[in-house]
C-alpha cells in the first residue's frame, strides 16, 4: 500500500492511501485539476514525481496545435 502522510500540526496528522482513483494534479497552463493514473503515466518507465507535468485535455490540445495559452 502506498500513501501520502501530512503532519497538520502536533495533535494531527492525515494518512490518505493512494489508488488508481485518487490521484490529481494541477494544470500548468489553465490551473484546472487534472485526474491522474500513475500507472498509464509511468508505464514507459521514464517519469518522476518531480519531474512530470501533465496537462489538461484542452490545455495539451492546444499545445499539439501550437497555440500555447
Amino acid at each position: 500500500m502506498f500513501y501520502v502522510r501530512e503532519k497538520l500540526s502536533d495533535a494531527v496528522e492525515v494518512i490518505v492511501e493512494i489508488h488508481d482513483d485518487n490521484v490529481f494534479c494541477t494544470c500548468p497552463g489553465c490551473g484546472c485539476e487534472v485526474e491522474i493514473n500513475l500507472a498509464e503515466l509511468f508505464s514507459d518507465d521514464e517519469g518522476d514525481l518531480y519531474g512530470t507535468t501533465v496537462y489538461c485535455q484542452k490545455c495539451s490540445g492546444s499545445r499539439l496545435e501550437g497555440r500555447y495559452e
